[in-house]
């Protein structure tokens, strides 16, 4: 008898995971912070690890709709937009931080960056969970489940609406904006291609070049203009 799962249990699995491991942190409060760092790191890992088993254990079963209408299946179309939408989701956020910035005067800094960076360079370990755990847990929980969950009631659009709202708020950094249009500029790659992999590659590969341009910035004692 099959043991695999349908596409709401699997998604519902998947966001409970990723809860698990996003309150993770305060299991390891009571212990030093490179053990707090490390585990953080560790648990991210896990459950990247995790999601993409579940994926496969089940992607026969637990297909979205996006993946069944997608257009651009080819792996070609997967590397090509994948690796293009680093530096368009690049765009974006400059974009929007600076449309952001004029209209209301904030910094156009980020103060969730800034609290990852100021975390790396106690303990650069932590950079894999910024660049890849982080990342490829963020595209199966906000692209492929939440959409997959919702799509068949609201359609894609408001699917990835509510989920961009939704990979917003979770970063709790004050410039809503910026994380709900690269959000949904994720939600866009992966319904062109019908593959979570084209995101996750736009998506780990911004975060990488974010953190290395921001630590290039700290070594060299660079100061961004106010």
């Amino acid at each position: 008898m099959s043991t695999n799962l349908s596409l709401k249990k699997i998604s519902l699995i998947t966001i409970l995971l990723y809860g698990l491991v996003f309150f993770s942190p305060y299991l390891f409060q009571p212990f030093s912070a490179d053990i707090v760092i490390a585990g953080t790191t560790f648990t991210y890992i896990l459950g990247a690890i995790l999601m993409i088993w579940l994926y496969f254990k089940n992607r026969k079963t637990a297909v979205t709709i996006v993946e069944e209408k997608a257009k651009l299946t080819s792996p070609v179309f997967t590397m090509l937009l994948g690796f293009s939408g680093i530096f368009i989701a690049m765009i974006i956020q400059a974009i929007v931080f600076s449309i952001e910035t004029a209209i209301t005067g904030a910094q156009p800094s980020s103060q969730n960056t800034q609290n990852i960076i100021a975390v790396i360079l106690a303990n650069p370990l932590f950079i894999l969970a910024t660049t890849i755990g982080g990342p490829i847990m963020e595209e199966f929980v906000f692209r492929r489940s939440l959409i997959g969950l919702t799509e068949s009631y609201t359609g894609f659009w408001f699917a990835a609406i509510i989920s961009s709202s939704l990979f917003s708020i979770i970063h709790q950094d004050g410039h809503f904006f910026v994380y709900f249009f690269m959000g949904f500029f994720f939600a866009l790659l992966y319904k062109m291609t019908g593959k979570i992999w084209t995101s996750i590659i736009a998506h780990c590969g911004m975060n990488t070049l974010v953190v290395i341009a921001q630590l290039v910035l700290h070594y060299a004692n660079i100061e961004l203009p106010k």
